[in-house]
Order: C-alpha cells, then sequence, then structure tokens
C-alpha cells in the first residue's frame, strides 16, 4: 500500500510569505497531478502550527536574527523568521493545492522549546507525530514524499520514514529547498540509507 505524504505546502513557504522557498509554488500543479492519479492508497498532508513564542524564531531571542543559531532544548538550533504561526494567514496550505483526497492533516512544531522539522518525530526524537502509526494502521509500506522544504523538513521527514521501516521515495521534481547546495548533500544522504530519488514523470 502506497502514500503520498504532501510536506508543508503553506503559504509562509511561498513567494512571498516570511520564510519563503524560491518557485516553491510551481510544485504545486504537479502533486495535484500526482494526487489525481490512481498511484496511491492514501493521500496525507503536514504543516507546520507554531505558537507566537517559538524558540526557533529568531524574534524570541534578544539580539539574533533570523538564520544565526542557537542551543534549543539542547540541540543545534537554526533560528527562523516567525512563520506558520497558529491560525495565520502564513500557516493555512495554499489555496492552489488541491485538498479533496488529503484524507488527514498531521501539525508539527507545536512545542515552543523544540523544533519539528520531520513530520514523524520531534527534532530530538522525545516525541512523535503519530504518523507512523497512522500508516501502519492503514497498511501503508511504501511512502512518497513532496513538498517543501527539500533541504529541511522533506529530508528528515525521508530519513525518519526509512528508520520507521517504510520503502521511501523522494519525488525530487515535486520538492523545492531554502539552500540548494545543502539540497545536494540532503540527497546523498538520503540515497546512503535507502531512498529511491525519482521524479514524476518515473511514476
Amino acid at each position: 500500500m502506497k502514500a503520498l505524504l504532501i510536506t508543508d505546502i503553506q503559504n509562509d513557504f511561498l513567494p512571498g510569505g516570511s520564510l519563503e522557498v524560491k518557485q516553491g509554488d510551481a510544485i504545486i500543479p504537479l502533486v495535484n497531478k500526482l494526487q489525481q492519479s490512481d498511484l496511491f492508497d492514501l493521500i496525507v498532508a503536514t504543516q507546520d502550527w507554531h505558537p507566537k513564542d517559538h524558540g526557533s524564531f529568531a524574534s524570541n531571542h534578544q539580539n539574533k536574527k533570523p538564520f544565526e543559531t542557537t542551543i534549543l532544548d539542547g540541540l543545534d538550533q537554526i533560528l527562523w523568521p516567525d512563520h506558520c504561526v497558529q491560525n495565520s494567514k502564513g500557516a493555512e496550505l495554499s489555496a492552489e493545492l488541491d485538498t479533496k483526497k488529503i484524507e488527514a492533516i498531521f501539525r508539527k512544531g507545536m512545542e515552543k522549546n523544540i523544533d519539528t522539522y520531520s513530520t514523524f518525530f520531534d527534532n530530538g526524537h522525545k516525541k512523535d507525530t503519530g504518523l507512523a502509526g497512522y500508516f501502519n494502521g492503514r497498511n501503508i509500506n511504501e511512502v512518497f514524499v513532496v513538498g517543501l522544504a527539500g533541504d529541511i523538513c522533506v529530508y528528515y521527514s525521508i530519513m525518519d520514514s526509512l528508520k520507521c521501516g517504510f520503502k521511501t521515495n523522494l519525488i525530487k521534481d515535486c520538492t523545492r529547498s531554502i539552500d540548494e547546495n545543502r539540497f545536494r548533500e540532503a540527497v546523498k544522504d538520503m540515497e546512503l540509507i535507502g531512498a529511491n530519488i525519482l521524479t514524476s514523470s518515473d511514476l
């Protein structure tokens, strides 16, 4: 059984958003087309869903600027512009994203003292989001990941998906990244532990 995991296609990560991913909106027609195929038994989406006082926001640290680093809950933390604040327009899924076939939305990053890049676990692997259990309950054994951003949330989601025992695929043309150099290194890491790197045309 196959699942499509749509990662964080939210307004704040799209052009004009507070943490925009360059050309992030370009993947939406491809993701919508994938959803209309009969390739997947289950389609789910994720949302960053941060409180205003989230520890990953540079604005919540004195004399810190976005993209500087700090320590949060004992872990190295990149500080980000405020983004995907709960109930804000920026946190909403893009209006251009077809959501009719999305059966569940998993929210992450809700605890202020730890960030959650992966759609499966927080960055400290202290708590899971329930996604792995949901997949197991639906007899999913293969996951196809798309979305934003390829070098952060998509990357960590794929690494955790593999660790949870799912055959895992990155659909590369349905992903955009904040830092292309970092994404190239991330792809190497994914392949090294068993991810398949595909394009939508391969499907």
